[in-house]
């Protein structure tokens, strides 16, 4: 495990407000989900706090010496949580059995983003830190915590593949999942990208736009100061109404949707379709410096392949049209394979304090890591391109 939280000055904080929100961006880099604003947007609005399962454990590494602009050393996203929703990595499993056989699963730790399958970094590290030795102190600081709290588990979910390798070497369980992501080869337009695709698939997305186009509907990608709050009145209405159709409860509250907006508009990329001068489905992105996250979709009335245009397509066109060069489509979907979607591997690491099921839990990752890499390979088969020349690459 690691050593290092004894000789760094490791904080923990109930709400991210209380941190600068200058200084945690320092550590946080480009990716909009760990940024100081989105997080803030969740905790503010509602969406997670203590009240909904997510109580705010922010770890912040304080750097001894001080000075301007270099206060935090590093500091991670981290919650103690009473159930395991809005994660897309299950342990529900996992805490049946330790139930079953007479132990308590909840609360447990959660570094992650609430509500957000996107990989990212979780160990975040001030460019002017020695990275070893935060992400070191950091997690020893989070299980330190996780026993100070007699939780049952320790859980860092979609970390970037960097962070996942040394979180194995600190001695973590590793788990492998599986994500469809899109590589931009430096595409003039979405033509261009056609073109590596085999004729029947190729065929196949071109009628699916063409129906959407036929049908009336326009599409719209806004940011920024173009987004104004009746379209994000209307997209929430598009949420409440897929989350009412999937899971009963939707997550973010229509609060968090005005903070994100008056607060992360530069970052939001919000497509929006109307029919008939009627605002009638739409789909969140947000991007960092090279990636566009898909993140939440929604309509009213049911559009044949709306679905498809709003979250895949419009998607690609605008990261060929920006320059991005990856898309991140969300969690599941094998559908997204022929869309140009391709498999790619995401990652998450856990710690569990009962040895018997740490133990148990250790030899099923280690099958359905053997598994899910067949699984990957098995996917990359149905690779729509002509010679696989589409795949992602090293992501």
């Amino acid at each position: 495990m690691p050593d290092g939280s004894d000789s760094l000055a490791v904080k923990v904080v109930s709400r991210i407000a209380e941190v600068p929100a200058a200084e945690w961006d320092a550590c946080a880099g480009g990716n909009p989900f760990v940024s100081h604003a989105f997080l803030n947007a969740l905790e503010e609005s509602g969406s997670a706090t203590a009240e909904t399962g997510w109580l705010p454990q922010h770890l912040v590494l304080e750097n001894p010496k001080g000075g301007p602009g270099n206060t935090l050393l590093g500091c991670a996203p981290l919650y103690l949580k009473s159930h395991s929703y809005g994660e897309y990595v299950f342990d529900w499993n996992w805490a049946d059995a330790y139930e079953r056989a007479g132990g308590r699963y909840y609360p447990k730790l959660q570094c992650s983003v609430p509500f957000t399958p996107a990989t990212g970094p979780r160990l975040l590290v001030n460019p002017g830190a020695e990275r070893a030795e935060v992400e070191a102190g950091l997690t020893a600081a989070m299980l330190e915590l996780a026993r100070r709290h007699q939780a049952s588990s320790l859980h860092i979910t979609f970390p970037t593949k960097a962070q996942y390798d040394t979180l194995g070497e600190f001695g973590l369980l590793q788990r492998l999942g599986v994500q469809y992501h899109w590589a931009n080869r430096g595409y003039a337009d979405f033509d261009a990208f056609l073109a590596e695709l085999a004729s029947r698939k190729r065929k196949a997305i071109k009628k699916e736009r063409r129906k959407v186009a036929e049908s009336g509907i326009r599409l719209t990608a806004l940011s920024g100061d173009a987004i104004e709050p009746r379209h994000w009145d209307a997209f929430f209405a598009f949420y409440r109404t897929t989350a009412d159709r999937k899971w009963g409860q939707p997550y973010l509250t229509r609060e968090f949707f005005h903070l994100l907006g008056e607060r992360l508009a530069d970052k939001v990329v919000l497509v929006m379709a109307d029919h008939g001068d009627e605002l009638v489905a739409g789909a969140l992105n947000l991007k960092s410096d090279d990636t566009l996250f898909g993140r939440n979709w929604g309509c009213l009335e049911r559009f044949r392949f709306l679905h498809f245009e709003t979250c895949y397509y419009q998607a690609i066109d605008y990261a060929i049209a920006h320059g991005l060069k990856y898309v991140e489509a969300g969690a599941q979907g094998e559908h997204k394979i022929q869309r140009g979607y391709l498999p790619t591997p995401t990652y998450s690491a856990h710690w569990i304090a009962d040895a018997g099921l740490s133990a148990a839990v250790e030899e099923f990752l280690i099958r359905e890591r053997r598994a899910m890499q067949h699984e990957i390979a098995a996917l990359g088969d149905w690779s729509p391109f002509k010679d696989d020349c589409g795949g992602p690459e090293g992501t």
